[in-house]
C-alpha cells in the first residue's frame, strides 16, 4: 500500500497535481537528494537499507515500484487467461562487468558534471520523462525528443520489467547499484530455512529479482528488493524475513504469521520515510500565461530560473527529472534538446514569462539545482538583462506606438524616451534594475522574434 502511495503521488507531481500536498515524496529520491546535499534523508536511506534491505527500490522509488506494476500485469494477465505456460523467473548470476561499468560511468559523469548519463538511466529522471512525455502529448505541448526519449524509456523499461523482472535496477540503475553494497550487511533480510526447504523451486522462479539460488539454498542479498514474493509464495513456511544472528536467538515459533515480518517492516519504512520527510514543505503559486506564436531567440548566454544561483549550478545538479518542468504553469521551462545538457530544462519565453509571484520551480527541485526562493526574494534576484533589438522594435521603426515592454515591465526597468530626431517613442533598459524575468520579451508584439532579448546571467546577482 505504501509503495502504491509513493507510486500514486510521484506521477501525480509530474502531471503538475499536488505540488503543495506531496511535493515531498519527491525529496525522497536518493539521487536528487544526493546532489542537493540533503543529508536527512541520504543518512535515513542509508540506514533503512543497513537495517532492512533495499526496501528504497520497493517501497520509495517510482521506477521500481512501476516495474512491479508491469510485473502484476503479467500476472494477472496469465490467470485470466488461463495460460497453461506462463512465464516464470529463474536465478540469474550478477551481471558484474556491466553493473560496475555503469556505475563507474555514472560517477564520472557526477564528477564531470555531465548529467546526460544520469538524465538517460537514473530511476527517478527516467520516470519523470516517461510521465511528462505522456502528459505533454495530452496537451499537445510535447517536443520530439521528449517524445521519443520518453517513450523509448517506457518500452524498454515494460519490455525489461516483463521478460526478466527487475534486470534493469539490478544491472543499470545506479542507485541500485550503490545501495546494494549496503543492502549485503542488513540486519533484516529473507533467510531460508533448509530443515523446511522440500526443494519445489517455487521462490525461484516467482522471485523477481532472479536472485534466489534454489539448488544451494542462497540469496543474493546485493539484488534482493525485499518484494517478498518468495515468503508469500513458499507454502512450508521455509523462507522467513528475520534478524541475522545465530538460529537460538532467532528462532521463529512454528504458529508464528509469515506476514508479521513484512508487516513491521512496511511500518519502520514508513516512520523513517515519513520522518525524512518531515521538514519538506511546498508551496505552489503564479497562473497561467498566455501562449504566443514566437521563436527563440539567440541568447548570449543561457537562462536558469530563480534560486538556481548560476548557469553552472544549475546544469551540474540537474538530474533532467522534468518535475519544475511539469510544475511551471507558464510555459517557460520545458525539456532540452541539445546534447550538452540533453533533456536538461531549459528556460524560454516564447509562451510565457517568469511570473514574478510564482516560485513553483525551487519548491519542487529535489536536487539542489533551484533552491527555495520566496516571492519577496524572487524579486530582488537578477537572472538575466533584457536588451532592445531596434532593428525590430515597432515604435523604432515609425510603424506602431508600442509600448507593451514598458507597460508589462514588473520591475519599472523599461521606460519610453523620445527617439532622437523623431516624434516616437522607443523603450530603453535600466539594465541594474532588470531581473531577466521576460515579460517584455513574451508580451512584445514583434514576430516571429521578440524586438526585446533577455540574455542570462551566468551568475546570478541581487537587484
Amino acid at each position: 500500500m505504501l509503495a502504491v502511495l509513493f507510486l500514486v503521488g510521484i506521477t501525480l507531481l509530474f502531471t503538475g497535481i499536488g505540488h503543495n500536498c506531496w511535493g515531498w515524496m519527491a525529496k525522497l529520491q536518493f539521487l536528487p537528494s544526493l546532489l542537493a546535499l540533503n543529508f536527512a534523508v541520504i543518512i535515513g536511506i542509508v540506514l533503512l537499507t543497513l537495517l532492512l534491505g533495499r526496501i528504497y527500490c520497493s517501497v520509495i522509488c517510482p521506477m521500481g515500484v512501476f516495474q512491479d506494476l508491469v510485473i502484476w500485469i503479467r500476472r494477472k494477465g496469465e490467470k485470466l487467461f488461463k495460460k497453461k505456460k506462463t512465464h516464470k523467473f529463474k536465478y540469474v548470476g550478477e551481471h558484474k562487468w556491466v553493473r560496475y561499468i555503469v556505475f563507474v560511468l555514472s560517477i564520472i559523469s557526477l564528477v564531470a558534471a555531465n548529467q546526460m548519463l544520469i538524465a538517460l538511466i537514473a530511476p527517478y529522471s527516467a520516470y519523470g520523462r516517461m510521465v511528462q512525455s505522456i502528459v505533454a502529448t495530452a496537451s499537445g505541448s510535447v517536443t520530439l525528443p521528449l517524445l521519443l526519449t520518453g517513450l523509448l524509456t517506457l518500452i524498454i523499461i515494460c519490455v525489461c520489467a516483463w521478460m526478466w523482472g527487475r534486470e534493469y535496477c539490478n544491472t543499470i540503475c545506479p542507485v541500485g547499484t550503490l545501495l546494494s553494497f549496503l543492502s549485503r550487511f542488513s540486519m533484516f533480510r529473507p533467510q531460508i530455512d533448509e530443515s523446511k526447504c522440500i526443494n519445489c523451486g517455487k521462490c525461484g522462479r516467482q522471485c523477481k529479482a532472479g536472485c534466489i539460488d534454489t539448488k544451494n539454498h542462497k540469496i543474493d542479498y546485493s539484488r534482493c528488493v525485499d518484494c517478498f514474493d518468495c515468503i508469500e509464495t513458499c507454502q512450508e513456511g521455509a523462507i522467513q524475513f528475520k534478524m541475522v544472528c545465530n538460529k537460538k536467538s532467532c528462532a521463529v515459533k512454528a504458529d508464528e504469521p509469515v506476514d508479521e515480518g513484512r508487516r513491521a517492516f512496511l511500518v519502520t519504512g514508513a516512520v523513517v520515510a515519513a520522518g525524512a520527510a518531515a521538514h519538506a514543505q511546498d508551496h505552489m503559486h503564479g497562473g497561467l500565461a498566455e501562449v504566443l506564436d514566437k521563436k527563440a531567440p539567440e541568447r548570449t548566454e543561457r537562462l536558469v530560473p530563480f534560486g538556481a544561483g548560476s548557469v553552472k549550478n544549475f546544469y551540474d545538479h540537474c538530474t533532467a527529472c522534468q518535475l519544475c518542468v511539469s510544475a511551471c504553469k507558464n510555459g517557460v521551462l520545458r525539456p532540452s534538446s541539445d546534447l550538452e545538457h540533453f533533456m536538461q530544462p531549459v528556460m524560454g519565453y516564447e509562451k510565457g514569462c517568469c511570473r514574478p509571484e510564482c516560485t513553483a520551480c525551487s519548491q519542487v527541485c529535489p536536487a539542489g539545482a533551484i533552491k527555495p526562493v520566496s516571492v519577496e526574494q524572487k524579486q530582488t534576484i537578477r537572472i538575466g538583462v533584457a536588451k532592445v533589438n531596434l532593428d525590430l522594435c515597432l515604435p523604432a521603426q515609425g510603424k506602431d506606438s508600442c509600448g507593451n515592454c514598458s507597460y508589462h515591465c514588473p520591475s519599472g526597468a523599461i521606460r519610453m524616451v523620445r527617439q532622437q530626431g523623431s516624434r516616437n517613442q522607443i523603450p530603453s533598459v535600466v539594465e541594474d534594475r532588470c531581473i531577466g524575468c521576460g515579460a517584455c520579451e513574451n508580451l512584445c508584439p514583434s514576430r516571429p522574434i521578440s524586438a526585446i532579448t533577455v540574455n542570462g546571467l551566468s551568475i546570478h546577482h541581487n537587484a
